[in-house]
């Protein structure tokens, strides 16, 4: 039996506005100056979008205010949410680690978010993604 394979997408300009869940992998890609994550946030701002980040992702990224000045930026724009991780959310990633016998609790918050706004995940880690959720929409980054 193959292995299933990611749904990778792409995040086009004057399309429906679409909302773009960011994972730590992501974070990290956009703070480096990735070229290729830059020009995925600027196609979904220019398409109206809105970027989501779990708490947890943007813990695992932050390290240093003062040299993650552009993550910062990020964190904080308008077109921006961060998430918390609230006891319903905390609850709801355990449950998915135990159904799905994996333990991050960080990667099971990023799979629901993106549920619950109906997303595209950007990514560094789709396999553990994938495991957690096949059906989930992916962007590798």
């Amino acid at each position: 039996m193959g292995k299933a394979r990611s749904r990778v997408v792409g995040i086009k300009s004057r399309a429906a506005p679409q909302t773009v869940v960011l994972d730590a992998g992501a974070l990290i890609a956009f703070e480096r100056g990735d070229a290729r994550m830059r020009a995925l946030l600027r196609a979904a701002l220019d398409a109206d979008g809105r970027m989501v980040i779990p708490a947890g992702a943007l813990a695992q990224a932050w390290r240093d205010p003062l040299k993650q000045v552009a993550l910062g930026a990020l964190s904080r724009a308008t077109t921006t949410a961060v998430v918390s991780l609230d006891q319903v959310l905390a609850e709801a990633a355990g449950v998915l680690c135990s159904k799905r016998k994996t333990s991050d609790v960080i990667d099971a918050s990023v799979v629901l978010t993106a549920r619950r706004e109906r997303a595209v995940v950007v990514t560094s880690d789709v396999e553990d993604l994938r495991r957690l959720d096949p059906g989930l929409v992916l962007h590798r980054i």
